[in-house]
C-alpha cells in the first residue's frame, strides 16, 4: 500500500536541508520569514512543508493537524485547507514570536490509522532535527484533534532533549468510524518531557471527548509534568461536531486559546 510505502521511506534528509539549498521557486516573499520547501525522499516522494518566523523566534513549534491531515500546499505558500485550528492561527502564533513548522501529507496520502506508526514518528523526529538545523530555540509539538496522535508520537519518540514539550488539543481518545487510532496507541508512557493536554467542556466531538483529558495526562507516566488545560465557548459553523470551525477547533476563541497555550510554553522555556 502506498501509505505503507511512504511512512517506510522517511530519511534524515530533512535535518541536513536548510532554505539557502532550497529550489528558489519555493519561496514566498514575505520579508524573507515565510517559505515552502519540497524535502525529498526516497523514489521521487517529497515531504512539503510551510514555514513561518518572526525576526527572532522565542520557539519553534511543529503544527500537526487533524482529520486526515491533508492542508493542500501550494508552491506560493497558498493552502487549500487551512480551517484546521493549529493552520488557521499560524499568524497568531507568529505575532507571539513564535515560528511554525506546518507539514502537509507525502503525495496527500489519507493519515487516518497511520500516525501512532514508527515510521510516521520518525518522520517527526526528522521535522524536529530541521527546526533545530535552522533556529537556534526550544522545539514544541502541537498537534490537534487527530493530529495529537502524530504529536503524542513524535514525543513519546523523541531523542532527549530534542523538545521542550508537547501539546495535544482535543485529544482523539476513543476509537471512530473512519479510525481506531487514538492517542493512547502512541506509547503516552514513553513521552518524557513536559505535556500539556487542553479540552473544551463544549466540544461535542465523539472520538475527543473532554472528560477523557485527565485519562490522557494520567497515561503519560514518565512526563515530568502533565496537566489538563480547560477553555469552554466556541462557535459551530462546521456541519460536524468534529469539524474545525466548531468548539472543537476552537472556532471564535483561538485568541483565548493561543494565549493559554503561549503562557504554559513561556512556562516551560518556549
Amino acid at each position: 500500500m502506498l501509505k505503507i510505502a511512504i511512512l517506510a521511506v522517511v530519511t534524515t534528509v530533512i535535518a541536513l536541508i536548510t532554505p539557502a539549498s532550497a529550489d528558489q521557486s519555493l519561496w514566498k516573499s514575505t520579508e524573507g520569514h515565510e517559505w515552502v520547501l519540497d524535502l525529498p525522499f526516497e523514489n521521487g516522494l517529497t515531504q512539503r512543508v510551510l514555514y513561518l518566523a518572526p525576526a527572532r523566534p522565542r520557539a519553534t513549534l511543529i503544527m500537526l493537524p487533524g482529520g486526515a491531515g491533508k492542508v493542500g500546499m501550494q508552491r506560493d505558500g497558498d493552502l487549500r485547507h487551512d480551517d484546521n485550528f493549529v493552520v488557521r492561527t499560524r499568524q497568531d502564533w507568529v505575532a507571539r514570536d513564535y515560528a511554525v513548522l506546518i507539514p502537509d501529507t507525502i503525495a496527500q496520502e489519507n493519515l487516518r490509522g497511520a500516525r501512532s506508526s514508527p515510521g510516521y514518528g520518525k518522520l517527526i523526529s526528522d521535522l524536529v532535527a530541521y527546526a533545530h538545523s535552522h533556529v537556534p530555540a526550544p522545539v514544541f509539538l502541537i498537534g490537534t484533534s487527530q493530529g495529537t496522535i502524530a504529536a503524542m508520537n513524535g514525543a513519546a519518540r523523541a531523542r532527549p532533549k530534542s523538545i521542550s514539550g508537547v501539546v495535544l488539543t482535543e485529544s482523539v481518545s476513543l476509537p471512530g468510524r473512519r479510525s481506531a487510532e487514538t492517542v493512547f496507541d502512541a506509547n503516552p508512557s514513553d513521552v518524557r518531557v513536559p505535556a500539556l493536554v487542553v479540552a473544551n467542556r463544549d466540544d461535542a466531538c465523539n472520538v475527543a471527548p473532554p472528560e477523557m483529558a485527565p485519562r490522557i495526562v494520567a497515561a503519560m507516566t514518565h512526563a515530568p509534568s502533565a496537566r489538563v488545560l480547560t477553555v469552554t465557548g466556541g462557535l459551530k459553523q462546521s456541519a460536524k461536531a468534529c469539524g474545525s470551525l466548531s468548539p472543537h477547533g476552537y472556532y471564535g476563541i483561538e485568541s483565548q486559546v493561543v494565549n493559554s497555550i503561549a503562557s504554559w510554553l513561556r512556562e516551560q522555556g518556549g
